[in-house]
């Protein structure tokens, strides 16, 4: 299959936006304006300011001599690059790879996408009434490559031209230099010997082309005819494991996107069993009639490819997407993909622990219900000082570099950052009497240490802690430890730093 591209011309970008939003502008020939070296100058003329001799460049004063009734409107910097990326973004509902052209164009990659819409003819006068309907002039035109397809659009005799691959030559040929992008300097060089066509020169000595011209000229001309590739830089980077599913009538009830989406999670599972993967995250993304999208977001505690779990994450947020004048486009993708190996299967025993499958899907569940941030597994970590002795784990796959520590006792609920206590204490050594915490009176019944813990000295600088298990009268256990020494200069802070069960 060779390669097709589109790309899109609005000659009246900015004029035709500020005429959206401006009815009063409507029939009356405007102009948009900037300043330059202190004096105003346009910028972008709309269709009635063009037509009487008004062209951008002109400065302002130039301009109402020439026509008294004439508008003149501030221009917004930034504008027509903001314009065209919106414009790219919305074009992803016809191709995955949609990219800007500076500074009035975009340039798509439609191969292997028209057929969905019954056709090249169909497809790009589709796409081209579409953006006419919401007000924009737009030329477009559909070639093998993308210098050709910018050369007809530009350069060729109709809004919307289609150009075959037998016919991309000779349609090219007959065109005039400044269709293949050249600098102003060459076109006005050849212009001045004659050369006012592509063909004219096409078929000459390449040597003598690049002395006279400059490579530039034909790396162009290469690109134009297909003898040298030319990329897209897409507005959306494509993902690597993304199925779409384009609707022929819009969809708009809650059954309906339902079923787009158990469709798409079939082919995308399908495809990622086949391959031995699993995704992480996932993305549906609903495409409006009006342009609008909205996105649902899922996320996995371990690579997976089960369909029917990946549903009933999707379920709870079905409800929020608003199909509004219906939905045309559903488009999900996969950004975190890993390793998914198939797993032997056993009769009378099932895997245990995290890596039972069921429990993964238990913690997905609950993470959808309640956040991303419901849920964590924590692992161990080669430190002394008891708050850096444990690190969050990526995944329920990664495994601890370093055992636990068991042979002292720790609490199972380890505080952040130790809290300050009021503690009644023997001194030097003896393990505290009493001790209140958060305005609670806290007697103690029994006691074990103290385990002294030294601070981590090529970290930072400070005291060492000496902690103690205490019991109160209650039967609560709690971590406690005093800061430093007692001494004559200052008597230590004692504080809690854990929970026991």
């Amino acid at each position: 299959m060779s390669s097709r591209f589109v790309t899109i011309w609005f000659p009246l970008l900015t004029t035709d936006w500020f005429a959206l939003r401006r009815p009063e502008l409507r029939g009356i020939p405007f102009v948009l304006a900037v300043k330059d070296h202190g004096r105003m100058v346009i910028s972008a003329a709309d269709r009635l300011a063009l037509g009487q001799g008004i062209p951008p460049g002109m400065p302002v004063a130039d301009a109402r001599a020439l026509l008294p009734e004439l508008q003149v409107v501030d221009d917004k910097p930034g504008l027509a690059a903001k314009l065209l990326k919106a414009l790219a973004v919305w074009c992803i509902r016809f191709t995955p790879i949609a990219g800007v052209d500076p500074p009035q164009g975009l340039v798509l990659d439609v191969s292997g996408c028209t057929h969905l819409w019954g056709g090249e003819e169909t497809y790009l006068k589709e796409i081209v009434t579409r953006l006419q309907t919401a007000g924009y002039t737009v030329r477009a035109a559909m070639a093998d490559t993308i210098g050709a397809a910018w050369a007809a659009t530009r350069y060729g005799v109709s809004e919307v031209t289609i150009t075959g691959s037998a016919d991309q030559t000779a349609a090219l040929l007959r065109l005039p230099p400044e269709a293949l992008r050249l600098e102003p300097e060459v076109v006005d060089r050849l212009h001045r010997l004659g050369l006012r066509t592509i063909g004219s020169f096409a078929g000459m000595q390449r040597s003598a082309l690049r002395r006279r011209f400059g490579p530039g000229l034909l790396q162009q001309l290469d690109r134009a005819l297909g003898l040298e590739a030319e990329t897209i830089e897409p507005v959306q980077p494509r993902t690597q494991y993304q199925e779409r599913l384009p609707c022929l009538e819009p969809i708009m009830t809650a059954t309906g996107i339902e079923i787009a989406l158990q469709r798409l999670l079939e082919m995308l599972c399908n495809r990622l069993q086949k391959e031995e993967k699993g995704l992480r995250s996932a993305i549906f993304s609903c495409y409006r009639v009006d342009g609008k999208q909205q996105q649902l977001t899922i996320g996995t505690n371990r690579a997976t490819h089960n369909t029917t779990h990946l549903v009933k994450l999707f379920e709870p947020s079905i409800a929020t997407i608003e199909p509004d004048l219906g939905i045309e486009l559903f488009i999900l993708e996969a950004p975190t993909i890993e390793d998914a190996p198939a797993v032997q299967e056993t009769l009378f025993s099932g895997s245990t622990g995290l890596d039972n499958s069921h429990i993964a899907e238990l913690l997905d569940k609950i993470t959808g219900r309640f956040g991303s941030g419901s849920i964590h597994r924590w692992l161990p970590d080669e430190r002394h000082w008891p708050e850096r002795s444990i690190k969050p784990a990526t995944s329920l796959q990664e495994k601890p570099t370093t055992p636990w520590r068991t042979d002292r006792p720790r609490p199972i609920h380890l505080l952040p950052r130790p809290e300050l206590i009021e503690v009644t204490a023997p001194i030097p050594d003896y393990p505290p009497m009493l001790f209140r915490y958060k305005g609670q009176l806290h007697k103690i019944a029994k006691a074990d240490g103290p385990e002294r813990i030294e601070r981590e000295w090529w970290v930072d600088q400070g005291p060492h802690r000496d902690y103690y298990t205490v019991e109160d009268e209650a039967g609560q256990r709690y971590w406690l430890f005093r800061s430093g020494h007692y001494d004559d200069k200052q008597t230590p802070q004692w504080f809690i730093h854990g929970f026991f069960a």
